[in-house]
């Protein structure tokens, strides 16, 4: 990458500023607890959701009847990890009567950023379709990402509504957990990021979703560790003052202490308010 198309501020807030030397032990016991995961909770593993390899997704369901069901969606800048990593979260909403779909998608630059997320639309749709199957009713869909996936959570959220006003079929979100996302993508265009994204302005800008909230849109959560850089922290907070100018409710966390991985320790500690407020969004529509 040349100087003419490298930014380095950017780089330090978005790829070599939020890396931790405790993040290697981290992702050891995230391994390790979703080993567990699949090995004590009922689980079906790689359902399809489309033709694409990784349209696939696991379901964990709740112990008992489910009052809701949780469409998560992992990090990794849409361009790496896997749902098998983040197995370790199922268990805190299973345990909580809330059914679990971690959800994989296409990676870049195998397809670009606008095809990942329109892979990703078909989702909700094949999930709630396997909670009717399995429980015999639907259940609320409660959309939750971290990182990349929190983009593509939001991202759905409001095609989900375009599909509502013109009478397409959607599957309505009762609510979104929105974790240390980025929302505003013309910063990674000038980033090590973009080898694999392939974004220019103008298609960073059509991607970003803080350029489109409208009103009658589902509440969020927006959630940031305290520890983060500056850019992530701006980012959920202009994201959070934009959901709220368009009059839809939104409540920010600014998790002390927390960075961008150990934020998802607080996304399932039962004590935390993070987890509290991801259970309450059913409980909206009661």
């Amino acid at each position: 990458m040349t100087d003419a198309t490298h930014d380095p501020d950017a780089e330090v807030q978005y790829v070599t500023g939020q890396f931790r030397s405790t993040f290697s032990s981290l992702f050891a016991r995230f391994a390790a607890d979703s080993a567990l995961a699949t090995a004590d909770s009922t689980c079906a593993l790689d359902l399809a959701y489309g033709p694409l390899p990784r349209q696939r997704f696991d379901f964990f369901a709740a112990r008992g009847p489910s009052d809701a069901t949780l469409l998560y969606f992992h990090a990794g800048y849409w361009q790496s990890r896997d749902k098998a990593d983040f197995r370790f979260i199922a268990p805190a909403f299973t345990e909580s009567g809330v059914d679990v779909a971690l959800v994989n998608y296409p990676l870049c630059p195998e397809v670009s950023l606008a095809q990942l997320v329109q892979a990703c639309q078909m989702a909700p749709l094949a999930v709630a379709a396997h909670v009717a199957s399995v429980r015999g009713q639907s259940t609320p869909l409660i959309a939750a990402g971290h990182s990349a996936g929190a983009h593509i959570a939001i991202e759905l959220a409001l095609q989900d509504s375009t599909r509502k006003k013109t009478a397409e079929q959607s599957t309505p979100f009762v609510g979104i957990v929105a974790m240390s996302g980025i929302y505003d993508l013309l910063p990674l265009v000038k980033t090590s990021l973009n080898r694999k994204l392939h974004l220019d302005l103008q298609s960073a800008a059509t991607l970003s979703p803080l350029r489109r909230v409208a009103a009658d849109l589902p509440p969020v959560v927006f959630a940031v560790g305290a520890t983060e850089t500056t850019a992530f922290i701006e980012q959920s907070r202009e994201m959070h003052d934009a959901w709220m100018a368009a009059g839809n409710d939104s409540q920010l966390q600014i998790v002390e202490s927390a960075d961008h991985f150990s934020l998802l320790l607080q996304f399932i500690q039962a004590d935390c308010a993070l987890h509290t407020a991801s259970l309450a969004f059913p409980l909206l529509r009661s």
